[in-house]
């Protein structure tokens, strides 16, 4: 997987975060669901998802057969995929080759895109393959109910508990904005004081080459007797 690049990119997280952790903040209550993929052999697709340090991410994929109805130990050959999922900075977070489902869990070192790139064997004729991904960080990767189960908590505050967790994760959020707001400002009054100090530069230059060409003429003409 090193050594070949993916072909095709699939879905791409987008930049606007804080419109993300809008919509997890009014959509706590329902559970995500998977996203179906189809995949020709041959062929690579790739996933991201943006995560923070110290943040938890959870996957699950299974390969969906001809017959949605048959067991997964009856897939033919050729309905098998592989996956590597990467850090950032090219860490390998998870690697399987050649199987019908598996599963994955990681606690984000580094902070960035992690990506998830699937690909399948080449296989004649071509086939096309179709598996199911769910891929969850952050907020979204707590097993709530089990949560639930564990702490013998009713309802109530078991969404209280998902709420509390969002607005934690909502206002780390905003003092991250903060912190590059802060940096785009240093970076914005650097620039301004090095284009003044420019300006103050090349206006020196300008009246040096003025006064340099006039000392140049007067002498000129002094020479030749014309002053």
């Amino acid at each position: 997987m090193a050594a070949r690049r993916p072909e095709s990119a699939a879905t791409r997280s987008v930049p606007l975060r804080a419109l993300l952790f809008l919509a997890v903040l009014f959509s706590v209550s329902p559970s995500a669901r998977a996203l179906r993929f189809d995949l020709e052999s041959g062929h690579t697709k790739c996933i991201s998802d943006e995560i923070k340090v110290g943040s938890m991410a959870v996957g699950k994929y299974h390969v969906v057969g001809p017959d949605p109805s048959s067991p997964e130990s009856q897939l033919p050959d050729s309905h098998r995929v592989s996956l590597r999922v990467t850090s950032p900075y090219g860490n390998s977070m998870h690697y399987a080759e050649n199987v019908p489902s598996g599963h994955f869990a990681f606690t984000a070192a580094e902070a960035g895109d992690y990506l998830a790139c699937f690909w399948a064997p080449d296989h004649k004729p071509p086939v096309s393959i179709t598996f199911e991904f769910d891929w969850r960080s952050g907020v979204t990767a707590k097993d709530w109910p089990n949560v639930a189960k564990k702490g013998q908590v009713d309802m109530m505050e078991m969404e209280l508990k998902k709420l509390e967790d969002t607005i934690k994760s909502i206002h780390e959020e905003m003092f991250y904005l903060r912190e590059r707001e802060e940096e785009m400002q240093n970076l914005n009054r650097q620039t301004n004081s090095r284009m003044a100090w420019l300006g103050f530069l090349s206006l020196g230059i300008c009246i040096s080459i003025a006064g340099l060409q006039l000392w140049h003429l007067k002498t000129f003409f002094e020479r030749k007797k014309l002053l």
